[in-house]
């Protein structure tokens, strides 16, 4: 299995960005991905996840109302829409995946790891 991030990129204050997850490869039985961000010189946050089996979502208090997680069953691909970014967003952006598993926004918990992506926000 693996995890391929993209849509990162540079963008102001406000705007918006799309990442998504590419899963290559198959899963099988029920799984949570979930989507983490290192800003420059901090340690990687848990910020949003996803359950496969009912679709059941999480958000860190510092993207809950700005961030929206969806997914695309047909397309194994997890998005992040991320709406009224910060300058405090700017970092590397991951995805992971946690096989049989529910939802949970700690790094620990999680198996596979993409290259991640990064998202720049600055005016």
């Amino acid at each position: 299995l693996q995890l391929v991030e993209s849509g990162g990129g540079l963008v102001q204050p406000g705007e918006s960005l799309r990442l998504s997850c590419a899963a290559s490869g198959w899963i099988s039985g029920y799984y949570a991905i979930g989507w983490f961000h290192q800003a420059p010189g901090k340690e990687r946050e848990g910020i949003s996840c996803i359950s496969s089996s009912d679709g059941s979502s999480s958000y860190a208090d510092s993207v809950k109302a700005r961030f929206t997680i969806s997914r695309d069953h047909a397309k194994n691909t997890v998005y992040l829409q991320m709406d009224s970014l910060k300058p405090q967003d700017t970092g590397v952006y991951y995805c992971a995946l946690r096989p049989f598993g529910k939802c949970a926004l700690s790094q620990f918990a999680f198996g596979s790891w993409g290259q991640g992506t990064q998202v720049a926000v600055s005016s």
